[in-house]
């Protein structure tokens, strides 16, 4: 009964919908990476750029949630439920950045069509990943967030099989052992990508169940 009347410190439900905000951030800058890659290098550069940004801001965040979860006595959810979350959501953040930096460090000739559409598949889980995260605050929202949930989880599955698509295309045509090992590097990272989604969205549904 006393926990009642206690303060419930820190804003954590703010700090993971201000994650989650970048994680759709970067994923849009990786987008736009892949479609002017093909175009301008300086676009390219500059989407390369928004993605850093995007995932320095979300190291903050996490930092800072980190902070408040050592400093709060009372916390809205389980403490390893805020750090699975936000670690998480970090980790898709920490991929879309090694995503981008491997399409500028590798030297690649062109973006593939594979390579735009598993990006796009991405931040499709990504701007679920916000909504979900931004219902968490009321369980009250528990059948919106499991559908959510299940949107990523079929996300990932088209991204799995846009990946094999991929990777059968790049081994019948491309004759380059080196240029198979680049194309083959990203496009597991974008898929990896969505598969950190799922990450979040299976902590997600743990916490509904746990909370409701």
């Amino acid at each position: 009964m006393l926990s009642r009347f206690m303060p419930h410190e820190g804003k954590f439900f703010d700090l993971f919908n201000a994650h989650a905000e970048q994680v759709v951030l970067g994923s849009q800058a990786l987008v736009g990476l892949m479609k002017a890659f093909n175009d301008s290098d300086e676009a390219a550069e500059r989407q390369c750029n928004q993605v850093d940004v995007a995932e320095k801001t979300g190291d903050h965040i996490t930092r800072e949630t980190m902070r408040q979860l050592h400093k709060s006595f009372i916390t809205p959810l389980d403490r390893e439920e805020i750090h699975q979350l936000i670690t998480n959501l970090d980790d898709i953040l920490d991929l879309t950045q090694d995503a981008a930096q491997t399409v500028t460090l590798y030297d690649i000739r062109h973006i593939t069509p594979e390579a735009v559409r598993l990006s796009e598949i991405g931040l499709q889980c990504a701007e679920r990943v916000r909504a979900a995260v931004g219902l968490l605050a009321s369980m009250d929202n528990g059948p919106r967030i499991f559908k959510l949930c299940h949107e990523i989880d079929e996300l990932e599955s088209a991204a799995d099989r846009e990946m094999r698509g991929a990777m059968s295309r790049l081994f019948r045509e491309e004759p380059d052992v080196r240029e198979v090992i680049k194309y083959r590097t990203i496009y597991e990272l974008l898929e990896t990508v969505t598969d950190r989604c799922e990450d979040v969205a299976n902590i997600i549904e743990g916490i509904v169940i746990e909370n409701s």
